[in-house]
């Protein structure tokens, strides 16, 4: 890509959101939403794209102690015996097979639903001057509540499931309908 594509796409960030084997694959957790698996090659392809014209990819994922002192209180029951989901160093918190985080991407630890309480999501995506966003992934409505106070121009769309298949159902490029 030339640099006049990458500048076109310096102000916007990707958002992949949940993209763990604990939300994705039914084999490493029951936690896993059938969602996540049909939408994982599209997601995949979508982080690919965003990176050839230059655009800012941020994995969102959660990850705990193993003794849910930092998981909401109200999960907690499920954190025993060095068990629970998403723990840090477990293979429920790896990303789903496929997903590579690149030295260009930059890694998003949360302990909470939301994507921006007790993070540095905002203070990083202000550094970038990232004032559109592409969020794609699992139970991205913890980031979309804050979106309209935060950021002064962005697209959201309420389905990633949708949004995934219209990009293979057309075979366009998203970048081209979101942006002139």
């Amino acid at each position: 890509m030339g640099a006049t594509v990458a500048s076109k796409w310096s102000d916007t960030a990707m958002l992949v959101i949940d993209m763990q084997k604990e939300f994705v694959d039914p084999a490493t957790s029951s936690l896993a939403l059938l969602a996540g698996k049909a939408i994982l090659p599209a997601v995949t392809e979508a982080v690919e794209h965003a990176r050839g014209r230059g655009i800012f990819v941020v994995w969102v994922v959660r990850e705990h102690d193993s003794d849910g002192r930092d998981v909401e209180l109200l999960r907690r029951r499920f954190y025993s015996g060095g068990k629970g989901p998403a723990m840090k160093g477990s293979k429920g918190a790896e990303l789903a097979d496929g997903l590579v985080i690149k030295e260009q991407d930059y890694k998003l630890v949360k302990t909470r639903f939301s994507s921006f309480f007790a993070t540095n999501l905002d203070s990083v995506l202000k550094l970038r001057a990232s004032r559109t966003w592409l969020l794609l992934g699992l139970r991205h409505q913890t980031v979309s509540g804050r979106l309209s106070l935060m950021l002064s121009h962005w697209i959201m769309r309420k389905s990633p499931l949708l949004l995934m298949q219209q990009l293979l159902l057309t075979k366009k490029s998203i970048w081209v309908s979101t942006r002139s």
